[in-house]
């Protein structure tokens, strides 16, 4: 494949990314604008020829001229069987543009953060709230706050299916976003399955590095049914989602600063901070860092898998506003309700 060839496609499946992540019909505009998301710049003018010829290989269909273009099944298929090097480290990428999305404020509560969207079948979505009460009662989540969406309705920049009802969780990214704009860097080395034992955390069995990774991992961990929280918070002993983190030891009295003023805002994502060069649930630990085992934001989404419940899970999908989110119980008291949708304002 000529550079060139290998140019157009890389734009192409950029544009079928972007596409896709809308969930809408989308003009040039909108399309250039969300290119810059992973690292493209093109003009309209760039993005309407590309479309074109998108249009004649059947990846893309026009709507209408002021709906746009949309992602055909053809298009979907292009993604999935996308060339593996454009695959690897796909995850490591989301989580440094979350992390750069997110400029939530614990001081005044306010602004952005990211969170994992998931999608439940519209009948089954009262059975999954009780599913998952015992993850967010018993702190197996980053935070007891949330989004709920009906079909049509928007979650961020995702908007839910027709017959689906979208859970909007918390994601640990949260984390990474406030200590990096707080100065701190963060490196963010894997997802994985943490064992627990008489209640306390204990070792990671298992592990999947995102710079490896096109999936978040808790992704993959609660589709092959590795999970089970449900046992952990019954006996304090089970599996769960957990990932792993290290900043510099230098950094830790402001990382102290800033997961103190998180927990007050309700966001605690915080299994276990060691000390330095320590390590933590058996992960070795680089020379002058701290490890950082976080909990994983779909902890409880898996405790609903584990009831049988499955759900369409999107890991590190988007950011929403604080203010936008509300806390759990609200969503139950609601459940009686078919509207779901639900916002603190």
């Amino acid at each position: 494949m000529g550079f060139e060839t290998q140019d157009v496609e890389r734009k192409t499946l950029s544009i079928l990314k972007v596409l896709d992540s809308l969930r809408r019909p989308a003009g040039a505009r909108v399309i250039a604008q969300h290119l810059k998301e992973y690292g493209v710049n093109l003009s309209e003018r760039a993005v309407r020829y590309h479309l074109k010829l998108m249009d004649e290989r059947g990846l893309t269909e026009l709507v209408g001229k002021l709906d746009g273009r949309a992602i055909t099944n053809k298009g979907l298929e292009e993604i999935r069987n996308a060339l593996v090097k454009d695959k690897v480290g796909f995850a490591i990428s989301r989580i440094e543009l979350l992390a750069f999305r997110t400029n939530f404020d614990y001081e005044s509560r306010r602004g952005a953060l990211p969170v994992n969207v998931s999608f439940f079948p519209e009948d089954k979505f009262r059975d999954a709230l009780q599913a998952m009460a015992p993850a967010f009662d018993n702190g197996f989540c980053v935070s007891q706050l949330m989004a709920v969406a009906n079909g049509g309705k928007w979650l961020g920049d995702i908007i839910v299916p027709e017959g689906k009802v979208g859970l909007a969780t918390v994601c640990s990214i949260v984390i990474n976003g406030t200590l990096l704009k707080a100065g701190i860097p963060m490196d963010s080395r894997f997802g994985g399955i943490l064992q627990i034992q008489n209640h306390k955390p204990l070792r990671f069995t298992e592990i999947i590095h995102y710079d490896g990774s096109s999936l978040d991992p808790s992704e993959i961990f609660i589709k092959a049914k590795m999970t089970s929280v449900g046992e952990a918070i019954l006996t304090g002993n089970g599996e769960i989602l957990s990932n792993f983190r290290e900043i510099p030891a230098m950094c830790r009295p402001i990382a102290e600063r800033v997961l103190e003023g998180l927990q007050h805002a309700g966001l605690d994502g915080v299994v276990a901070m060691g000390n330095t060069s320590e390590t933590v649930c058996e992960i070795p630990v680089d020379p002058n860092k701290i490890g950082l085992v976080l909990k994983g934001g779909l902890n409880p989404v898996a405790a609903a898998q584990e009831a049988g419940i499955e759900a369409e899970n999107h890991g590190m999908s988007t950011v929403m506003d604080y203010e936008s989110l509300v806390n759990f119980k609200e969503i139950i008291s609601n459940a009686n309700s078919k509207n779901y949708t639900l916002s603190r304002y």
